[in-house]
């Protein structure tokens, strides 16, 4: 593929796509690169809902092929909270340190057992033609007292794997994009996109 563009402005994410998709997709664009992108509004009441609308708006206004994702945490003690609202957890405009400062604080008062949870990513691709995908995947942990690890973002240094003993953040960068949410739709993604003729 000559061109894809990616319906977001979170350049961690954007860090990440870039890398997957490297020798598949030629050049990787995000709305960084074209300014006149319109913000989408995250109103959908679910990830798959609100990647494709980010997708289809995208897409309209770029010209080009689309992947937009929406992703999150969803804590089981906090009835599957923060969820679509991960990004703002903690209000408009608020940083990772206060979503997870916020996520630490709704969970100081519950029992452990309270602290299952799972990354859950929607990766939806649209062509300008109208054609849409879905890509979907999760990954379960439990959410540590502590931050720990340099790598990722949002809430990777609360993020305890499943049968792991590191953290999202602390794993390497190749290790990472094998096993999270995003790895694995963007994984699927990839093998869809290279059955394409």
């Amino acid at each position: 593929m000559k061109q894809l563009l990616v319906a977001t402005r979170n350049q961690g994410k954007v860090k990440e796509i870039r890398a997957f998709l490297d020798g598949l997709v030629d050049q990787v664009l995000c709305a960084a690169d074209l300014p006149d992108l319109p913000e989408t509004i995250e109103d959908g009441d679910t990830f798959q809902a609100n990647a494709l609308k980010k997708a289809h708006e995208a897409c309209r206004a770029g010209g080009l092929p689309t992947l937009a994702d929406d992703s999150g945490l969803v804590v089981e003690g906090l009835d599957n909270a923060p969820g679509v609202i991960s990004a703002r957890y903690a209000g408009e405009g608020a940083d990772d340190d206060a979503n997870n400062r916020k996520l630490l604080q709704e969970l100081a008062l519950r029992p452990a057992a309270s602290r299952k949870a799972a990354f859950v990513c929607s990766l939806a691709f649209v062509t300008p033609d109208g054609s849409e995908q879905l890509f979907e995947a999760r990954v379960g942990g439990t959410i540590i007292d502590q931050p720990r690890g340099e790598h990722g973002f949002g809430y990777d240094p609360l993020f305890l794997v499943d049968g792991c003993e590191q953290t999202m953040a602390e794993l390497p960068v190749a290790e990472k994009n094998r096993i999270s949410h995003r790895g694995q739709a963007l994984q699927a993604f990839k093998e869809f996109l290279s059955r394409q003729p």
